[in-house]
């Protein structure tokens, strides 16, 4: 099993990182560039956003190769009772069909309700070749068996819902990729603990391949986005991988593990469901676009892009962490370690934010390097020595490369 993982995880790893400066190439004489057109993007200057194909592309040529390869050598029977075969054929039709919404989205812009239909599509199809939520367990009762309907309408609603969480945290450099690697991490823990089906370790390897290769070139500063084709395609597969995954597992906690590992994605799209509903006092408000997420929360308390996706990074971390511990050592254990974590936190976020009041921190642009110091201002800029890095007006920009203020962290110098 095991060189199984390491061959999926290389090939994706280097198709991902050869394939990511092509596609930034191709974002440009395709029109898939993200312009800072409203308050609600983060960032201030076109950015490619068809960082996607190449983490596609690197999960299937990973997949379809070690496939073939196993089936040759006989490792790996694809058309036993579970019909995996046949399951992994309507997963990449539905691959197909959700990456072709996203490079339309990416390409032209599609408005939410056709984005919101090629979803339900993608999710149907996958559903009709035989992967579904079979099974519910009603904590510390009993298990319960789904009706055909209940069951295909519970796994659309949540290959929909996680695609449209991942979609929706997509907001910094790096986030939604960071945040998906990190959950990937999570449940291939998971999977080897619970000696789940070997096609679910090697598509979560797999996965996991393709977003290590690309995530240099989407961390802060990016040069690359993933776009909607790519946070869309990994929305998709960790619902669908999640699924395969705790398929013929019936206890109490792995049927909440996927659930618990994704918690971050989830509480926000939650949270932005009922925010819009509440604010805009009707169910079409859901899809009216905002700057409530969390990642936008953090950026508004002052934190820089890249601070704010590595606090994200670290929640998403303890999720996973949670879960694992909860699966292999119990509930004592978990909940012992998650007010561990809060402790650790609340102290730390306490004493972050006495640093960043403290007057002699300079501050530096994590684009250009240039060093704003509090105490000498910038007088060409018109800024007054004295003036502390939180009084600069919203719309400040550095005054060499032209980023905005949520591109600068406390420097080191």
């Amino acid at each position: 099993m095991w060189g199984n993982i390491a061959i999926a995880f290389l090939i994706a790893f280097i198709v991902s990182m050869m394939l990511t400066p092509y596609t930034i190439r191709i974002a440009e004489k395709i029109g898939a560039v993200d312009v800072p057109k409203d308050k609600r993007r983060m960032h201030t200057r076109e950015m490619p956003k068809f960082g996607g194909p190449a983490v596609i592309i690197g999960f299937l040529v990973s997949v379809i190769y070690l496939l073939i390869v196993m089936s040759i050598e006989g490792s790996i029977d694809l058309f036993t009772e579970e019909q995996y075969g046949v399951k992994l054929i309507g997963l990449f039709i539905g691959i197909i069909v959700i990456t072709i919404v996203g490079v339309i989205d990416d390409t032209k812009t599609l408005k939410p309700i056709p984005k919101l239909i090629g979803q339900i599509i993608a999710a149907t199809i996958v559903v009709a070749f035989g992967t579904k939520i079979e099974h519910i367990t009603i904590p510390f009762l009993y298990k319960v068996g789904l009706s055909e309907a209940f069951s295909v309408i519970l796994t659309i609603i949540w290959i929909v819902g996680i695609t449209n969480a991942i979609n929706l945290i997509d907001g910094l450099d790096g986030l939604s990729s960071g945040i998906t690697l990190i959950a990937c991490i999570s449940l291939l823990i998971i999977f080897c603990l619970n000696g789940s089906p070997l096609i679910a370790i090697i598509l979560i390897t797999a996965l996991i391949g393709a977003l290590v290769g690309f995530l240099p070139f989407n961390f802060a500063p990016a040069k690359t986005f993933i776009g909607d084709t790519g946070s869309n395609f990994l929305g998709f597969m960790l619902s669908i991988i999640s699924i395969l995954g705790i398929a013929k597992t019936y206890t109490i906690a792995v049927v909440v593990l996927p659930v618990i590992v994704l918690g971050l994605p989830i509480f926000d799209v939650v949270c932005a469901i009922v925010r819009r509903t509440i604010k805009g006092k009707s169910l079409k408000a859901v899809f009216k676009a905002d700057k409530g997420h969390l990642h936008h929360k953090l950026v508004a308390k002052g934190f820089s892009q890249k601070q704010a996706v590595l606090i994200l990074y670290g929640i998403s971390t303890a999720f996973g962490m949670f879960a694992v511990i909860l699966f292999d050592s119990g509930i004592i254990k978990a909940l012992s370690f998650l007010l561990m974590v809060i402790a650790a936190v609340a102290i730390g976020y306490k004493n972050l934010f006495k640093t960043k009041l403290e007057g002699d921190l300079k501050y530096e642009c994590i684009v250009c390097k240039y060093i704003y110091n509090p105490k000498v201002g910038n007088e060409r800029a018109g800024v007054k020595p004295g003036t502390a890095f939180e009084d600069l007006p919203e719309d400040w920009v550095c005054p060499v490369c032209g980023e905005r203020k949520d591109m600068f962290e406390i420097s080191q110098q």
